[in-house]
């Protein structure tokens, strides 16, 4: 099903100068294809590309946008099982989530293709002194110019839709290098982008080692840097990347508060899917778990006979829900982060056990505060159990971290429910399921090491345009 080498996209066209990335198959670990790589000479040319396309981009009528997006979107769905296929093997993602994911991506580029017609602007009054009568001010949106995407390897789909399909939807040509562990679910979205009219330069898909793609980030022909992955790395990016804007969709450590309300039953089943869904490769991953101590030791219990039931092995098998990490080495990591919570006084309540890159659902509980499993992105499948008793408490746990993407909480009190609201220093608050959740049209980001402004088509597109004013004086 999956062919020996891939192509990269430059300018909208295929380009084979080499097949020096090697993809492995995660769960096997053997080579399963290869993808060209780009090299600092092919960004160049695909970054003056898209500014060559920046303005038959801004050109382009909405309908003839809308039109490419509703083309993908019915190319995804007749490639479905291809892509889901490729995602399974590239990101060991099980095949039951790889296809969940591509089911986001048609829904990302139906919403992109819905929004594409729906870039509004303002009639302003601007009389509001005597200075300013006879004056009319008109506002509205125009694309901000050539765009850098980077993008990681949990959600090589999706997360490259979330960049690729509102930049379309509002006339951005850009460049973008997807995970070199995962680059073929931006590389099949290129080859389709490449069945549209397109003007050329608008889109070029360039997978590239790390050290060798400061251009996506530092050259000043690109108007706009959107990266998701770690905060390390994200930060650093920004501290780089001169006088563009800057979006960032980076970790986090997401908690969940299970109140003495909550239906016991309803959370096992979200938060055992929260926590241990794809391997817990999620930066909404449930990592935290603070229950009240009235149900506690009965949660426990649930949550670890639940956990203990996974079934884990290849990710190719239906029945399969925990696959491989994607790499032994983010194993070997995490395994050692567990190892040293138990050290200093954690109790293992279940899994614990790693073989290669396959890790176990393990959970803990009575993990120190200041243990990495505790204060850092897991980014796997761990999470921790806490009690609490009084839900303001609760809270100030929730907020005792340096991430703030998204938080979950189970109760019935609506008061609880707008306190949380109010005072979890979040990018968004989920009631009566877990933080893992997104629908693809929610504004989504977080706060302080969580990133930098937000994702959501129509918010994406409002960052990927500037308002241009019209001032009329009518006298």
């Amino acid at each position: 099903m999956l062919k020996d080498s891939y192509p990269l996209y430059l300018n909208n066209k295929a380009y084979q100068p080499n097949a020096d990335l090697e993809v492995t198959d995660k769960y096997s670990g053997e080579v399963a294809f290869r993808v060209a790589l780009a090299d600092a000479r092919t960004i160049n040319e695909g970054i003056a590309g898209a500014v060559r396309a920046a303005e038959p981009m801004a050109r382009m009528a909405s309908f003839e946008r809308q039109a490419v997006l509703d083309h993908c979107v019915n190319r995804f769905r007749e490639r479905f099982d291809e892509l889901a296929y490729a995602l399974c093997v590239e990101a060991g993602k099980p095949i039951k989530d790889a296809e969940g994911e591509v089911t986001r991506l048609i829904d990302t580029f139906r919403i992109a293709a819905e929004e594409s017609t729906r870039l509004y602007g303002e009639v302003q009054p601007l009389d509001i002194s005597p200075r300013a009568m006879g004056y009319q001010g008109i506002w509205k949106r125009v694309p901000i110019g050539p765009c850098s995407f980077i993008s990681p390897f949990n959600f090589p789909l999706n997360l490259a839709a979330h960049k690729i399909a509102p930049a379309i939807a509002v006339g951005c040509p850009f460049v973008m290098k997807p995970a070199s562990r995962t680059p073929l679910g931006a590389i099949i979205m290129g080859e389709i982008l490449a069945e549209t009219d397109l003007p050329e330069g608008a889109f070029s898909i360039l997978p590239a080692h790390r050290d060798g793609a400061d251009l996506f980030t530092e050259d000043d022909r690109l108007k706009l840097l959107s990266f998701t992955g770690s905060p390390d790395v994200g930060w650093a990016l920004k501290a780089r990347s001169g006088r563009k804007k800057v979006v960032l969709e980076l970790g986090g450590n997401a908690a969940v508060i299970v109140d003495a309300d909550a239906n016991l039953d309803d959370a096992l089943e979200r938060i055992v899917f929260g926590a241990f869904y794809q391997s817990g490769q999620s930066c909404i991953g449930v990592q935290r778990i603070l229950i009240h101590e009235q149900v506690y030791d009965r949660f426990r219990d649930m949550l670890v006979a639940k956990t203990k039931s996974l079934v884990a092995g290849d990710p190719k098998d239906r029945n399969t829900f925990i696959g491989p990490m994607i790499s032994e080495g983010e194993a070997k990591r995490l395994d050692s982060w567990i190892q040293q919570a138990v050290a200093g006084g954690a109790t293992l309540l279940c899994g614990g056990r790693r073989e290669g890159a396959m890790l176990e659902a393990t959970l803990l509980e009575g993990v120190d505060r200041a243990a990495a499993a505790y204060r850092e992105e897991a980014f796997g499948p761990l999470a921790l159990l806490s009690k609490f008793s009084d839900f303001d408490a609760a809270l100030e746990e929730v907020n005792d971290s340096k991430f703030g993407l998204q938080a979950g909480i189970f109760t019935r009190d609506l008061f609880k429910m707008f306190d949380a609201w109010d005072r979890l220093d979040v990018g968004g608050v989920v009631i009566n399921d877990v933080p893992s959740y997104r629908v693809d049209n929610m504004p989504y980001g977080g706060v302080k090491d969580s990133g930098l402004g937000r994702e959501g088509i129509r918010f994406a597109m409002e960052d990927m345009t500037e308002i241009r004013n019209l001032v009329i004086r009518r006298t």
